[in-house]
């Protein structure tokens, strides 16, 4: 008789612990897949051309920077997706809001920035926000 108590006892931890794991684990970000993908590849072209609006948008440059060389981009897959994107961006010679016929800005003008980005993506209700951003000039 005083074993059930006992074991009542048990099987209630047993339950909180596991409650415990699973809600832990919830909240957890798992990666279902990671992988190396193409600029091209649909939704990495359009996360590219969000960054660079966001990066002109954000940038109190007078003249728009444009990606040159997309140097890695990796897509990670979750509830959403999630890109990381080196880039090589320049100062070009159009000047906001203008954007035809933009080449890389030379001599005194010109401005290299290389940058990461990590990008959360829905991108097929075209939502974005960028969760980091490290840019450095060279």
């Amino acid at each position: 008789m005083m074993a059930e108590p006992w074991q009542a006892l048990r099987l209630l931890l047993a339950i909180l612990l596991t409650l415990m794991a699973l809600t832990y684990q919830a909240r957890k970000k798992t990666f279902l897949s990671v992988h190396d993908v193409t600029a091209i590849e649909n939704y990495a072209k359009d996360s590219l051309q969000w960054i660079t609006d966001q990066y002109n948008k954000e940038s109190d440059d007078k003249y728009l920077f444009r990606i040159f060389r997309v140097l890695k981009v990796q897509k990670r897959i979750t509830d959403h997706l999630e890109y990381h994107l080196n880039v090589e961006m320049q100062r070009t010679t159009c000047q906001k809001p203008e954007t035809t016929n933009c080449v890389p800005q030379e001599g005194e003008l010109h401005k290299q920035v290389n940058c990461f980005f990590s990008v959360f993506a829905i991108p097929w209700f075209e939502q974005y926000k960028i969760l980091n951003k490290t840019c450095s000039s060279d």
